[in-house]
C-alpha cells in the first residue's frame, strides 16, 4: 500500500514546498505607465531601488507609456497575480474611466496596495503678470468672460481638472488650452502666451524661485513647505478646495495575501526612510505609505470628485 501512497506523499510535499517558497525568488518589475523623465517615473525609480534593498532582489522599472496611462495599467491588470509585476500609477488612474468610452481592463482587475505620495499643484502666472493674486485673476475672468485662458498637459491630467474644478466652483467662463505635456505648457505661461495654469511644485518651483513665474495659490488644504508664503486656494476663495497629484502602487487582483502584505510593508518602510522623505520634500510632495484599505477609500473619493468635474465640464479627450 505504501507504494501506492508514494505519489500522493510526493505531491503533497511538492505542494507544501511551493506554498512556503520564499518570496521573492526573482526580480520584480514595476510598470510605470508614463514616459521616462516625468515625476511619477522619477519617484518610481527611487522606490524601486529602496524596495530592492529591502526585498533582497532586483526591482526593475519598465515604462509602458501611452493612452493616458491605460496601456501600462492594462498590462499589469493582465499579468500573473504572483507579486512579480506591480503598477506605479498616478492621478489619471482616477480620471481615465470618466474620459474613455471603454477601459481596456476591468475596474476590479487591479487591487490597491499603497498610496505612496500626495503632491499639490500651484496656480502660476508669468512673473510680470498684472494678476498679483487669486482675486485679481477672478476679477479679470468675470470682467471679460471667455477671454482668460489656462494651460494644461492634456484633458486627462490633474492640471486640467484642478483648473476646471476652480472654474466650476467660482462659475467662471475661461478657455482651456491643451498641450501634449506639462513642460511646454509651463513654457508658454512663462512667455505670456497663456494666462495661467496649475502645475506641480516640482515642475514650477525652479521657475518661481528663479523669478520667471509667480505663484498665486496652492491646491492643497495646507501651504507648501517649499512655498510657505503662497496661500492656498482653500484659505483664499474656495473653502475645502483641494487637487493633488498622487502616486500609488497596485497589484493584479488575486495576488496572494502573504505576498501582498510583504510588498505593502516594504513600501511603507521605504516611505519612512529619511532620505526618501527628503527627496519627496524637495519635490514638494508628501510621503504617505498607506494600507490597501486606506488607499481604496482614497481612490473612491477621487473617482467621485473627478467624475463629477468631467461630467459638469463636458470634458472630452483632446
Amino acid at each position: 500500500m505504501f507504494r501506492f501512497l508514494q505519489p500522493l506523499i510526493a505531491a503533497c510535499a511538492l505542494a507544501a514546498g511551493v506554498a512556503h517558497a520564499a518570496f521573492p525568488e526573482r526580480p520584480i518589475t514595476i510598470v510605470v505607465p508614463y514616459a521616462p523623465g516625468g515625476a511619477a517615473d522619477a519617484v518610481a525609480r527611487v522606490l524601486a531601488t529602496r524596495l530592492g534593498a529591502r526585498l533582497g532582489t532586483s526591482v526593475i522599472v519598465d515604462n509602458k507609456a501611452g493612452a493616458s496611462g491605460t496601456i501600462g495599467a492594462s498590462y499589469v491588470a493582465k499579468a500573473p497575480a504572483d507579486g512579480y509585476t506591480m503598477l506605479y500609477d498616478a492621478t489619471p488612474y482616477s480620471i481615465n474611466p470618466h474620459l474613455f468610452p471603454k477601459m481596456p481592463y476591468a475596474s476590479t482587475a487591479l487591487q490597491p496596495l499603497s498610496l505612496v505620495l500626495l503632491a499639490p499643484n500651484v496656480l502660476i502666472v508669468k512673473a510680470d503678470s498684472p494678476l498679483k493674486n487669486v482675486n485679481d485673476l477672478i476679477a479679470r475672468a468675470k470682467a471679460a468672460p471667455g477671454k482668460l485662458n489656462f494651460a494644461s498637459g492634456g484633458s486627462g491630467t490633474v492640471q486640467r481638472l484642478a483648473a476646471e474644478l476652480f472654474r466650476q466652483q467660482l462659475h467662471l467662463d475661461m478657455v482651456h488650452v491643451p498641450y501634449k505635456s506639462g513642460g511646454p505648457a509651463i513654457t508658454d505661461v512663462m512667455a505670456g502666451q497663456v494666462d495661467f495654469m496649475f502645475g506641480t511644485v516640482a515642475a514650477t518651483y525652479p521657475h518661481v524661485s528663479g523669478g520667471k513665474l509667480r505663484a498665486l495659490a496652492v491646491s492643497a488644504p495646507e501651504r507648501s513647505r517649499r512655498l510657505p508664503d503662497v496661500p492656498t486656494v482653500a484659505e483664499t476663495v474656495i473653502p475645502g478646495y483641494e487637487a493633488y497629484e498622487w502616486n500609488g502602487v497596485f497589484l493584479p487582483a488575486g495576488t496572494p495575501e502573504p505576498i501582498a502584505a510583504q510588498l505593502r510593508q516594504a513600501v511603507q518602510d521605504v516611505m519612512k526612510e529619511d532620505e526618501v522623505k527628503q527627496r519627496l520634500a524637495d519635490m514638494g510632495a508628501q510621503p504617505v505609505g498607506s494600507t490597501p484599505a486606506e488607499f481604496a477609500t482614497f481612490l473612491k473619493k477621487e473617482d467621485a470628485k473627478w467624475g463629477e468635474v468631467v461630467r459638469k465640464g463636458h470634458i472630452k479627450l483632446d
